[in-house]
């Protein structure tokens, strides 16, 4: 790694000139990705922010094995990540609102997906220094305080994701066994301990297997979902739903679905691991990275928001707000209540599969963030311990832990909606939405896209995203 001193002490005073007479455009910034470009880049990277175990496993991540997932593969992890929370739980709280509040975050989602990851993807797939991760990238260029605060930020951002999906699938599997099975409720610490446990120890199997686990969930889970969407047509009923009135303004419905909108889409734990990976496929290239990166997440976007908000439709019109509401009061996905509320063995069968593999694929996606996470804080909080294990070991222990909490968490039942709007609103919100555009202006690497239209649009909806969170949290209503 660079580190300015020495023969790159020229080079890091170089960038800080740059730097410091870049006020108002790129106009003054070498050309992006060139050799001159990527060496004042690689300037502002210092190596002492780091600790010895981060400097250990940049170094195994750059001399890894060929990459572990194609262009599709990739896809399909990210639709995955994202997926889950999208159709669980989104249904619920958008069509709550009414019809003119669900079309016009039915227009927003688009961009706000693509170029809200697209940005944050770019830490990593933009860096001239292979092999950090995005946190890494962060604490290499704004110093250990800082490095440590977003990681705090980035795994209250993943973690508790994973505590939903394990709060989820007990549920589902209960609502399941009484309900289509006609069976008794399973002891929940049983019902937990065995959902929660098969799920980690699935992923513990490693990168390649989870990726592999994920596509064969994910291809017949895109065509049920579609087949879902399609069977609910019959049922939809405009005039109900748009007669409906809900007891806030429109805009002010917007305004809170946006929170919920963050985290539905949410395939941020993912990405980080995903631009490295494309960086051993492209072998370095930083330019060839980024563009790469970029194709797949416009890829992502695209089938997430369709077969999502298609989805999301129609539910919304065979359902009805008030279906929304009875949903969200049972603390159930909206597919457990419309398996249990319609008298077709296909909707009784149909839904609990669908919800079982989106869950299960979300987990996986969201564990891969809070592994990287949990080993950045813990080689940060104990680097002699860190440094001493193995990288292998070192997974064991965050599996476990997730293990323990999400079982005990499950056990709990605590309301899913309340900490989505709490994960969403604020730490994705932060990281996804701020914290890219931030970086973008301090680092030479990201600032010709410091100033470019889709980071504004971002960053600017992102401050609006997280005061409308605060200001709901405040106001009693989360």
């Amino acid at each position: 790694m660079s580190t300015p001193s020495g023969n790159s002490a020229a080079a890091n005073q170089t960038a800080n000139q740059a730097a410091n007479s870049d006020t108002g455009g790129n106009g003054e910034l070498p050309e992006q990705f060139g050799d001159e470009h990527l060496e004042m880049g690689r300037a502002e990277f210092d190596k002492e922010n780091l600790s010895d175990a981060d400097i250990q496993q940049i170094q195994e991540q750059r001399e890894g094995d060929e990459p572990d997932g194609s262009f599709m593969r990739w896809v399909i992890t990210l639709f995955g990540t994202g997926v889950g929370a999208g159709i669980l739980f989104l249904p619920i709280n958008a069509g709550s609102f009414g019809f003119w509040p669900l079309l016009i975050a039915t227009l927003l989602i688009g961009p706000m997906v693509f170029f809200s990851h697209r940005s944050y993807a770019r830490i990593v797939s933009a860096s001239p220094e292979k092999g950090l991760d995005v946190l890494q990238v962060i604490t290499a260029l704004t110093g250990r305080k800082r490095g440590f605060a977003s990681a705090v930020l980035y795994w209250l951002g993943i973690y508790p994701t994973v505590l939903i999906y394990g709060i989820s699938i007990t549920n589902t599997l209960d609502s399941f066994i009484v309900n289509q099975l006609g069976g008794e409720s399973v002891n929940r610490w049983v019902l937990a301990s065995a959902a929660v446990g098969v799920m980690t120890g699935a992923y513990a199997l490693g990168k390649k297997v989870t990726l592999w686990l994920a596509n064969i969930l994910v291809y017949p889970l895109i065509v049920a979902l579609a087949v879902v969407s399609f069977y609910l047509i019959p049922q939809w009923d405009f005039d109900s739903f748009r007669a409906y009135e809900s007891s806030m303004p429109i805009w002010q419905g917007v305004l809170l679905i946006l929170p919920v909108l963050v985290f539905s889409f949410s395939h941020m734990a993912a990405l980080s691991q995903f631009a490295l990976d494309v960086q051993k496929k492209m072998d370095g290239d930083v330019e060839a990275t980024e563009r790469e990166v970029g194709k797949v997440e416009l890829v992502t976007a695209i089938l997430l928001v369709t077969f999502t908000m298609f989805f999301v439709w129609s539910c919304a019109l065979s359902l009805g707000a008030e279906g929304m509401d009875a949903a969200n009061e049972q603390n159930v996905p909206v597919l457990s209540y419309l398996a249990n509320e319609t008298d077709t063995a296909f909707m009784a069968w149909m839904s609990p599969i669908v919800a079982i593999c989106a869950i299960i694929t979300s987990y996986f996606g969201h564990l891969l963030g809070t592994e990287e996470g949990t080993g950045y804080l813990i080689r940060v909080a104990a680097p002699g311990f860190a440094s001493r294990i193995s990288s292998n070991a070192l997974r064991w222990i965050v599996n476990i832990f997730v293990f323990v909490t999400a079982v005990l968490v499950a056990v709990a039942n605590p309301s899913i909606l309340d900490m989505i709007s709490v994960v969403g609103g604020i730490f994705v919100a932060f990281l996804v939405y701020i914290m890219p555009g931030l970086l973008f202006n301090k680092a030479i690497a990201f600032k010709h896209y410091a100033r470019r239209p889709d980071t504004i649009f971002v960053f600017a909806l992102g401050l609006v995203i997280m005061g409308v969170t605060v200001w709901n949290i405040a106001a009693g209503r989360s």
